[in-house]
């Protein structure tokens, strides 16, 4: 009322206009804090952080001058080597920005090592790396160079390194790549000695340039490399492989016929297991688990028990190197032959070959691309003569420096293994997580649990998915069915959540009842925003149905409403006896905001399909080379997907609500979008993304009506409004195998603690301990009572009061190079997990 009645608003709206008056009116608002620390009754408030602090605000952002001059001496080269992965031009792109922001210069090197040799170097610039991050492959190019095996070879990299002054280096490939940087480093003192010994260089020359420094990041789509959850390439690979699948299945299905698909993966396993457990191959066949013999007979009775069940195609996976437990070779042709002639089924091979290597890299790869590489170069300009070569790596969302020699040591022991046929040792190489994913991927596969099930500890479970649809609810409503009768547990589904089961929608579910689930996107048992205390009349309706169908342990698959269902069961407790039994929290949400876990089931494909509309905006607008998109994303109050899409999609600003920003944010974004179109810096297209609460006042078309109004002549704005396109699609990868480790860790959970509050027969679980969210933080699985976490939840705007990704915004900023805001990088964190030395996997289902 104040703000309407005010005279100097009513004078500045009859003489500039409505959208002038609400711009001034908003930042006069902006003055006062817009959210206090305050306690409510249902939860804390978020505490929301401060935009990155600002370095300069009068120097120029868009000179080619140096921006920090503490390291203006260094020079940092860039190589890719090795077999090209997706993702390897996000890591060149992050690297040469962040580089050029912390004042260095730096070089790329094409053709790999051949270029080192070949003198292949020149600098990048800013300019240079637009618009390479969506592109499959490396830019910079690779092949192989027998002559940097030599040391003549050497001596010549060497030499041509020092003249563009460059004496650190990072590297991007694999084992062989890695350990051939490391040979060069040990190598270089002696190298430049014996070029001014040779009058090939001057004592001047070197000065400053006596030790080399190595960095390295992994790029391989076959996640062999020993220390880090997952290499860049391997989620994009994952992508290819899953989207051939489902387009098989269909023209399978049609004529009944069974397929055999090869994929890469020469001494690794990885990518046949994972895209085996990702889409409910009937058999998969890897490296490190060769087949005894009468391998036959066993995968034909699997595949003729899966069609005599009601399966209308058969689907076998091998990796490239297959081998049975003699060391001969398992080739796709010899696996159909053996189909054909046991089965006589009509069998096709289809061989994915360097399919898996190309196309668009996911959104998954783009940031472990960006976070790669501003870790390395941050790496770089930390290092001294004394540091050891270190490589850039990945365990739980947590960036790691860990020593280059030892992982490719470790990684190299698997190959050791393999070729002495000591395939119990390359299992225990490949770590703890490959062995406990090849065990679920075995279970899941079979056609009918066990015929001996243990009567005694039996009990009955529920499951129910509640909020909005989020893909890779399927695949873990499958898992938990299969591993529950598994186990020997039935399964009682309930449709349509609680509203389904006041109207008696309750199924006893058997093993074949989950068939194909896992590519399913949304979910098939239905879903709805109907809480327990909604159901008509009461909590009691509830309490008497669950009673009623024997229900001893209940799973919630779904969002922050699912979290609040646990909530209210538990605290019903002392009501309703039919409220004390163990109850789970699957999350599953696009926004990722349940507290208690890093990600929640969802939200990578929802990042994926914003992703995939960024690229298509971006293509849109080549002829025209002058738009710019203010892109609107879901996510309520929680700017996870804004924040990850705007890196992924190398977005120029990204507003979330965790973030405050005024006017004042608003004119300097402004202002950069100008000086950049006017500069040139952008290749086509600017990128702003929007979360969709972000401001009340701040709307997506007030932005694009701000940024056509001061970008006449220059650019024009247009607005896009994803919506629920970002729900649907076909689950990713990612999605289906964490919503198979969520539905393992939720079991095993259920079972404890049912077990333990088993009490003459009747299960009666009281302690907070037993209504929990089943998580994913950092690389470990976590149960944590809901209880527990009532107190880190804003209730208000629904969202956990710490989120981890937060530290990924200052990245977006740099990469765009809109402001000098100081930028350390991320932090690395020292503790590994000694038990599991070797390859971490990114879906650990233990």
């Amino acid at each position: 009322a104040r703000k309407r009645s005010s005279p100097v608003f009513a004078a500045v709206q009859d003489n500039m206009g409505a959208l002038v008056a609400r711009l001034i009116w908003t930042a006069f608002r902006a003055r006062r804090s817009p959210l206090q620390d305050t306690t409510v009754t249902d939860g804390a408030i978020y505490k929301r952080h401060k935009r990155p602090r600002i370095v300069s605000d009068q120097s120029d952002a868009y000179s080619g001058s140096n921006i920090q001059e503490e390291h203006h001496c260094q020079a940092i080269g860039i190589l890719t080597s090795g077999g090209d992965s997706q993702g390897m031009n996000a890591a060149v792109r992050a690297a040469t920005r962040v580089a050029i922001f912390k004042g260095c210069r730096i070089f790329g090197i094409r053709e790999g090592y051949q270029g080192l040799v070949s003198n292949l170097i020149e600098e990048l610039s800013w300019e240079q790396v637009s618009g390479i991050m969506k592109l499959g492959g490396t830019v910079l190019g690779t092949a192989r160079c027998d002559q940097f095996r030599k040391r003549e070879g050497r001596l010549l990299a060497a030499k041509n390194l020092i003249q563009h002054g460059i004496n650190n280096l990072v590297v991007v490939g694999g084992d062989g790549s890695l350990t051939g940087a490391n040979i060069f480093r040990s190598e270089w003192e002696g190298l430049l000695q014996e070029l001014v010994e040779k009058n090939e260089l001057k004592d001047t020359d070197i000065t400053g340039l006596e030790h080399l420094n190595i960095v390295g990041m992994v790029g391989s789509i076959d996640n062999d490399f020993c220390g880090t959850d997952i290499t860049i390439g391997t989620d994009s690979a994952l992508h290819r492989i899953v989207e051939a699948v489902d387009a098989i299945t269909s023209t399978a299905a049609s004529h009944q016929r069974s397929f055999v698909m090869e994929v890469m993966g020469r001494h690794c396993g990885y990518l046949a297991l994972m895209s085996g457990l990702a889409v409910g191959a009937d058999w998969v066949l890897i490296p490190e688990d060769p087949l005894s013999e009468g391998w036959e007979s066993k995968m034909c009775a699997e595949v003729k028990r899966a069609r005599d069940g009601g399966r209308r195609y058969s689907l076998v996976i091998v990796a490239e190197g297959a081998v049975d437990d003699q060391g001969s070779a398992i080739t796709s042709q010899r696996v159909r032959q053996v189909i054909e002639t046991e089965l006589k089924h009509d069998t096709r091979i289809t061989v994915l070959g360097h399919v898996q290597r190309g196309g668009t890299p996911s959104a998954y790869d783009r940031i472990l691309g960006c976070r790669y590489g501003a870790a390395a170069v941050m790496a770089i300009l930390n290092a001294t003569p004394e540091t050891p070569s270190c490589v850039i790596t990945m365990q739980g969302n947590r960036i790691q420096k860990l020593s280059l020699m030892e992982c490719v040591n470790k990684t190299q022991d698997v190959g050791v293994a393999l070729k002495s046929k000591d395939y119990a040792q390359a299992l225990d190489c490949r770590g703890r997580s490959f062995a406990n994913n090849l065990s679920l991927y075995k279970k899941l596969r079979a056609v009918q649990p066990p015929d001996k099930v243990d009567e005694s500890n039996r009990f009955t479970f529920g499951i129910m998915t509640v909020g909005a649809p989020a893909c890779g609810m399927n695949s873990c409503i499958r898992a938990f069915v299969r591993m529950s009768l598994f186990a020997g547990h039935r399964v009682k589904a309930i449709y349509d959540g609680f509203s389904g089961l006041a109207e008696g929608k309750v199924e006893d579910f058997d093993w074949m009842s989950v068939n194909g689930w896992a590519k399913e996107a949304g979910s098939l048992l239905g879903t709805n925003r109907t809480m327990p205390s909604d159901c008509d009349p009461s909590l009691a309706t509830v309490a008497q149905l669950l009673g009623k169908h024997g229900i001893q342990g209940l799973v919630i698959v779904g969002g922050f409403e699912a979290y609040h269902c646990v909530l209210q069961l538990a605290e019903a407790r002392d009501q309703f006896a039919e409220f004390r039994i163990p109850l789970m929290c699957i999350p599953a949400s696009i926004s990722n905001n349940i507290p208690g876990t890093d990600v929640s089931l969802g939200a990578d494909t929802a990042l994926n399909a914003i992703v995939e509309a960024l690229d298509v905006l971006q293509k849109s607008a080549t002829s025209n080379r002058r738009r710019v998109f203010i892109v609107e994303t879901m996510g309520g109050y929680c700017g996870y997907l804004a924040t990850l899409a705007g890196l992924a999609g190398g977005a120029d600003s990204a507003y979330i609500f965790e973030e405050p920003f005024t006017v004042n944010d608003l004119q300097a974004d402004l202002t950069d979008m100008i000086g950049k179109f006017r500069s040139d810096l952008l290749r086509g297209t600017g990128t702003i993304v929007r979360n969709e609460l972000c401001s009340e006042q701040y709307t997506t078309q007030f932005l694009m009506s701000l940024y056509n109004a001061e970008g006449e002549g220059l650019f024009v704005a247009r607005e896009l409004i994803l919506g629920h396109l970002q729900q649907g699609g076909a689950p990713s990868p990612y999605d289906r195998c964490l919503g198979a480790r969520f539905a393992v860790h939720a079991l095993s959970s259920l079972i404890q603690k049912a077990t333990e509050s088993l009490t003459d027969g009747c299960v009666s679980a009281m302690s907070p301990s037993t209504a929990c969210v089943v998580g994913v933080v950092g690389k470990n699985s976590t149960c944590t009572p809901a209880q527990e976490l009532k107190g880190r939840t804003d209730f208000k705007h629904r969202l956990p009061l710490e989120q981890w990704w937060i530290t990924l915004r200052p990245l977006i900023k740099v990469l765009a190079r809109s402001k000098k805001y100081a930028f350390e990088g991320e932090k690395y964190h020292a503790e590994r997990d000694e038990t599991d030395a070797g390859v971490c996997d990114w879906m650990d289902i233990s």
